[in-house]
């Protein structure tokens, strides 16, 4: 296999990073995924991929560069996993932008970064006070640096995310995570950590959804059909 079928995953012991590593294995391609803990390094390996032990949050930018050069793809799906404004913007944010920083100079085009349905609005809807907002506000930047950046970029934006397995479908919000102009109903504006695991395949494996946002929920329409 040679190292243009390498993807590296940035949260590589998230759910859903270990979720998608199986799949990217099966779609054909080599996986680092990127810890912070030697430790997590057994349940990377049961999920197929290469652990690689590096603090993305001091990590900087040419350590990245490294890692990356000659790879396919990076997907971004790290997150400091809240209660801590100063990390969450120190993972979330800084090293979100680094990192595309990274891919960049590393000559890596393709990159896919995990943010939410509603990142694109909540910067002007939530209170600063929320605790809720320093999230947002990471989420917020990361995103929109990326759309300024030259790379061939994919935002995916699920809604809230569930432990069920993936349907294999899906439905599109639009960038209000509103379904034809419309709110979902309470309950149907979740998704499947696993659905995104597979969006995270088939964007990568495709190159569908090129310099787009792609929100989305649990629905009724493949995948292939959706995305293009």
């Amino acid at each position: 296999m040679s190292d243009a079928d390498r993807v590296v995953i940035l949260g590589g012991h998230g759910k859903i990073a270990l979720l998608a590593a199986p799949k990217l294995k099966n779609a054909g391609y080599a996986v680092d995924a990127v810890i912070r803990k030697p430790e997590q390094s057994n349940d990377v390996e049961a999920a197929g991929a290469n652990p690689v032990v590096l603090d993305i949050e001091s990590a900087d930018t040419q350590a990245l560069a490294d890692l990356f050069t000659g790879a396919k793809a990076v997907v971004f799906s790290a997150g400091a996993g809240g209660g801590n404004p100063e990390r969450t913007k120190a993972v979330d944010f800084e090293a979100a932008t680094r990192s595309i920083d990274a891919a960049a100079q590393a000559g890596v085009n393709r990159y896919v970064i995990v943010s939410y349905a509603t990142a694109g609005i909540d910067l002007d809807r939530v209170d600063p006070e929320n605790s809720f907002y320093p999230y947002v506000e990471a989420k917020h930047g990361a995103d929109e640096y990326l759309r300024a950046s030259s790379l061939d970029y994919t935002i995916l934006g699920p809604g809230g995310l569930t432990l069920e397995p993936s349907p294999g479908t899906l439905t599109l919000a639009d960038a209000r995570g509103d379904v034809d102009g419309q709110a979902p109903a309470e309950g149907t504006n979740t998704t499947s950590r696993d659905l995104v695991a597979d969006v995270i395949t088939y964007v990568v494996d495709t190159g569908a959804g090129v310099r787009e946002t792609v929100n989305f929920y649990d629905g009724n329409t493949p995948i292939a059909e959706a995305v293009r």
